[in-house]
């Protein structure tokens, strides 16, 4: 009893404390009409930038490897007939740290040449740009295919470019794109023909055996996992994927 009055006298004082001298400030956001072009101007600052933050991610993981590693393992799944095994949380998560790894030398060059001299204030603010996007546009460029940078390069109005450095980022990045979703889908089809040619064999001696009411999918799922493990799938997809970047 006397402990549970001195845990009492304890909460009070602390509340007491806490109505003296609160510590958790109190934010207050005020809507106004803006009186000058200044006002306006800041407010649309605001907005450019919280739209920047809110795609910025996506912008980023579609100039990496993410998008190849994730439509990938997409086919993976759907090819073993797993339906959300593995669920979404995990293929994302394996496509994310993929990323990490396979980007891991670009992104430290982009840090080492572009953001931590302009954080030390020894470039401007364009050098650093330059020198982060540097590292990102040669990674694309040796992932994208001439055709497919050709295709976005001819049908811009701007001048055919000499070299590398004369190919616009806006012209890169969906030349990359469709690059990777290409190189995915050679890869999705090499997956699929061991797993179809299972399928056919099961559904063939199915049919042979007058079974036309049973799934096949049913019978061949469990041969379809059982060869996967066998020969060591995930070593075999995750080492392809990462030999198919160098």
């Amino acid at each position: 009893m006397v402990r549970f009055f001195l845990i009492c006298a304890g909460v009070l004082a602390a509340m007491n404390c806490a109505e003296a001298a609160p510590i958790i400030p109190s934010v207050n956001v005020e809507v106004g009409t803006a009186e000058n072009p200044e006002q306006v101007a800041s407010t649309l600052q605001v907005i450019a930038v919280l739209t920047l933050a809110t795609i910025a991610p996506s912008i980023l993981l579609m100039t990496t490897s993410f998008v190849r590693i994730i439509v990938i393992l997409s086919f993976l799944r759907n090819a073993l007939s797993t339906q959300n095994a593995p669920p979404n949380q995990v293929v994302v998560s394996l496509a994310l740290f993929m990323t990490f790894y396979i980007m891991g030398p670009y992104w430290s060059q982009a840090n080492e040449t572009g953001l931590q001299p302009y954080l030390a204030g020894q470039i401007s603010q364009e050098e650093a740009i330059t020198n982060v996007l540097e590292p990102m546009r040669e990674f694309m460029f040796r992932q994208t295919r001439e055709s497919d940078l050709a295709l976005f390069v001819n049908m811009s109005d701007a001048e055919r470019p000499e070299t590398q450095e004369d190919v616009s980022t806006f012209t890169l990045i969906p030349a990359f794109i469709i690059s990777e979703l290409k190189t995915a889908f050679q890869i999705g089809f090499m997956l699929y023909v061991p797993f179809i040619v299972i399928d056919m064999i099961v559904a063939t001696t199915l049919m042979s055996m007058g079974m036309m009411m049973l799934p096949p999918v049913m019978i061949s799922l469990p041969f379809k996992i059982l060869l996967f493990v066998m020969i060591d799938g995930w070593h075999l997809l995750i080492r392809s994927i990462i030999v198919s970047f160098r």
